[in-house]
């Protein structure tokens, strides 16, 4: 029985103890992963600054340069516009609204002076479309300013008018 023993650490051929190889597995197993997770690793912990370095900023000059200064907000008020909304029923529902621009450029308001029957004839005709449904809510409020801002900067083209803002909005 011992020469039975001896005799499995050779080959059939005889030439001594058999070489174990690593198969395509185990190689990724227990060297290419354990290598890609330190690899991940390190990445991780450079990125994440442990490293004790200040990452570089990318753009230098913009930490050098004060911020510019805030433009000057210049307000323009319309006249009141009173219309009557769209309604199903006998009963007639009015639209009180006092509205202000707030230009980008005070000497855009020539301009404005100068188109005032087509920002109001274009307001008066979106507002007499409008159901009184549209105006409940903020997000009502919200399509309203966003529609206006958007009829009057095609009126006033090329001044250009940042903001439309409801001083007073009565519906009765």
């Amino acid at each position: 029985m011992a020469a039975d023993a001896v005799g499995e650490d050779f080959e059939e051929g005889g030439e001594g103890p058999s070489k174990k190889k690593f198969s395509g597995k185990k190689l990724i197993l227990f060297i290419v992963l354990p290598l890609l997770l330190l690899i991940g690793v390190g990445v991780g912990v450079y990125f994440s600054g442990l490293l004790g370095s200040d990452p570089v900023p990318e753009e230098t000059s913009q930490e050098a340069a004060p911020p510019p200064p805030p433009a000057q907000a210049v307000f323009f008020d319309l006249p009141e516009i009173i219309v009557n909304l769209n309604s199903t029923g006998r009963r007639s529902t009015f639209l009180k609204m006092n509205i202000s621009l707030e230009l980008q450029n005070p000497s855009d308001i020539g301009r404005i002076n100068e188109v005032m029957p087509r920002i109001i004839d274009n307001f008066q005709v979106y507002l007499r479309e409008l159901r009184i449904e549209d105006l409940q809510g903020s997000a009502g409020m919200y399509r309203l300013r966003e529609e206006l801002l958007r009829r009057v900067n095609l009126a006033v083209r090329p001044a250009r008018v940042r903001d439309v803002l409801f001083r007073e909005m009565l519906v009765q």
